[in-house]
Order: structure tokens, then C-alpha cells, then sequence
């Protein structure tokens, strides 16, 4: 089994995060020494953050990458990525006491016994030598795995009124129509060769009785086809368009003569009439395209709600000197705060 990284388990990706900024006060002298930032009065200690790097050279040392130099831009964005996580974190400890979202112990255990079922085979030793590679403990995962179940209980609270009607849906079936159809396709076979010489020799053969499957195993240099006789089944426009063109033009059981492409020389033979592009009833689809629209319906309810978030800790969230992140005018949302439900 491949090695796990148990940081990613957990959601503590953090090295993923876009740098959206979260606000607040800049540099403060007023922040404790042994903290990065202060959110709402709430101290988050270095130590997290420390903790965080730790982990980041870590997966840098697994992936054979030299972990960047401090003071370089490349380190600064790491540094940014790991403080902004764990102020979205603090922040959105203080607003689930708001939503009366609540993690329990009980809640804790049983999606840590999932993630050791899952990842481990429920063996209790091969979790613990993984904590130990990734210089974790058990309180740490712990921790990471009760924000994580705090952020999808704001999730769940932010997103519940959304609703997607009937009429969003036959909106976007009609506009995205097409990709609920099939093109037209047909049944064909051929034999591709590099010269037209040997296909104008083999078109003479086929003409004269010659069997067209048997020459295709021997003479053809198509892979895909060769093997079954040259048998294949096209869709309008999904090949080159000379034998495109010549598939779906030839009569049915007819032979083309050689036809020229990027690839050599074709003989091609239609086995089928052509069967007509169909397109799949909104009823076939009509579930997942209502799925996939709450999804991002909900997921554009929660940028929001975070833009928000933002905002409203802009100025009760303060940073340790050197620990500020830089000003963006970015409103991009990091995927740590989208949550599928």
C-alpha cells in the first residue's frame, strides 16, 4: 500500500490554500510573542503554525523537492498559505458557536475510526507509525479533524435553504443540450497502410473477392482495429477529416478507394447504415443535472458567506509582526472552505 499522508486525510492541505487575504490590522506588536495572529481575542499559538511548516518539509522530503529557503518568494507563499489557514480556521471556530454548529467527541472518534478503517485496514499501529513519519500525534489529528467537521457543519448550515427548481434545470438542459447527445456513428472497417502503392494493390484484391478482414490482420498498421479485422465504430467528427468525410459518405457494404490522411493510406469499408444523432430525454438526466446545480449553488452560497466572514473579522483579526498577509484584491475562496455534502 502506498504511503498515506496523513495531512492530506485530514484536510490540513494547506500548501493548496489560495492566498485570498482575511484581513485585519496588519503587523501588531500587541499580539503575545509566542502567537502569529489574535482572531477575536483568541490567540493562535506559533507552535500551530510551526507545526504546519513541519509538515509541509515533510511532504517537500517525500516528493525529493528541496523545501524553499526562508525569505524566499516561494517560502513566503507557503508561510502566507499556512497562516491564512489556521485564521480561516480561528474564525470559523467563532462563527459556528453563532450557527450552533457543535462537534462532539463522539463525532470526532467515529470519523477518525473511518479514516484509520479506510487508510489503515482499522490496524491501530500502522496509524501511529504514520503519525510518527509525519511527526503528528494523536491530539494533533484530533484537532484538525474537529475543524474539519466544524467547517462542514457551517457548510451545512449556510447551504441549507438552497434549492434548484424545475425550471433551473430545463434551463440547463436546454442550454448545454448538446452534450447530452450522441452523434451520428457508424459501423466500419479498414486497413491502413504507409503507402499507396501497397493500397492501391490491396483495393484491386478486395475488389476481386479477396476477404477484407483477413487482409486488414495482416496488412494493417492500425492497433486499435487490426486485430478485429479492421472493425471499428465512428462518430461523426470525432476522426480525421478525410476518412470522416469518406465514412460516412460510402454506401453501406461499398469499399472506398484509398483515402490519404496524416496517418498513411486508407481502404475503408461501411458495415452499417449510418445511426442518427440522438439526444438523451431531460427525464435520463434531469438528477444529475439537479445535483450538480445545488452543488455549485452551494458552493457560491458559502464564497459568500466566507467573503463575508472576512469582512466581518477584518478587524478583530491582528498579526504578529512579519505574520501579516499581503494586501490582494482577490475574492477567490481556498477549496478547504468549499465542502461537498
Amino acid at each position: 500500500m502506498k504511503q498515506i499522508r496523513l495531512v492530506f486525510l485530514i484536510a490540513l492541505a494547506f500548501a493548496a490554500l489560495a492566498v485570498a487575504g482575511c484581513g485585519g490590522g496588519g503587523d501588531n506588536e500587541s499580539v503575545p510573542g509566542d502567537a502569529i495572529a489574535v482572531v477575536d481575542g483568541n490567540a493562535i499559538p506559533k507552535s500551530e503554525f510551526d507545526g504546519l511548516i513541519s509538515q509541509a518539509k515533510k511532504s517537500y522530503k517525500a516528493q525529493k523537492r528541496p523545501f524553499p529557503k526562508v525569505g524566499t518568494a516561494e517560502y513566503n507563499v507557503l508561510k502566507n498559505q499556512a497562516v491564512q489557514f489556521l485564521v480561516q480556521r480561528a474564525q470559523f471556530a467563532r462563527k459556528a458557536d453563532e450557527l450552533n454548529v457543535e462537534v462532539t467527541d463522539k463525532q470526532v472518534d467515529a470519523r477518525l475510526k473511518q479514516i484509520k478503517k479506510q487508510y489503515f485496514a482499522g490496524n491501530q499501529k500502522r496509524y501511529e507509525t504514520q503519525l510518527k513519519q509525519q511527526g503528528l500525534t494523536d491530539e494533533q489529528v484530533r484537532r484538525d479533524i474537529s475543524a474539519q467537521l466544524v467547517q462542514e457543519g457551517i457548510f451545512k448550515k449556510v447551504t441549507e435553504d438552497v434549492k434548484i427548481t424545475d425550471k433551473d434545470i430545463q434551463a440547463y438542459y436546454n442550454k448545454n443540450k448538446a452534450q447530452y447527445g450522441t452523434p451520428e456513428s457508424r459501423d466500419v472497417r479498414h486497413i491502413l497502410v504507409a503507402k499507396k502503392a501497397l493500397a492501391d494493390q490491396l483495393y484491386t484484391r478486395i475488389k476481386a473477392g479477396e476477404d477484407f478482414a483477413k487482409l486488414a490482420k495482416k496488412y494493417s498498421k492500425d492497433p486499435g482495429s487490426k486485430d478485429q479485422g479492421g472493425k471499428l465504430t465512428v462518430s461523426r467528427g470525432q476522426t480525421v477529416e478525410p476518412f470522416d468525410k469518406t465514412a460516412f459518405l460510402l454506401p453501406k457494404n461499398s469499399v472506398s478507394r484509398p483515402v490519404k490522411t496524416q496517418y498513411g493510406y486508407h481502404i475503408i469499408q461501411a458495415l452499417s447504415d449510418v445511426k442518427q444523432a440522438k439526444t438523451t430525454p431531460l427525464k435520463d438526466v434531469k438528477a444529475s443535472i439537479k445535483q450538480q446545480l445545488l452543488q455549485t449553488k452551494k458552493n457560491e452560497a458559502m464564497t459568500k458567506w466566507v467573503d463575508s466572514t472576512k469582512k466581518e473579522f477584518a478587524d478583530q483579526t491582528t498579526y504578529q509582526v512579519g505574520f501579516a498577509p499581503p494586501k490582494t484584491t482577490s475574492g477567490s475562496t481556498s477549496a478547504s472552505t468549499t465542502t461537498s455534502q
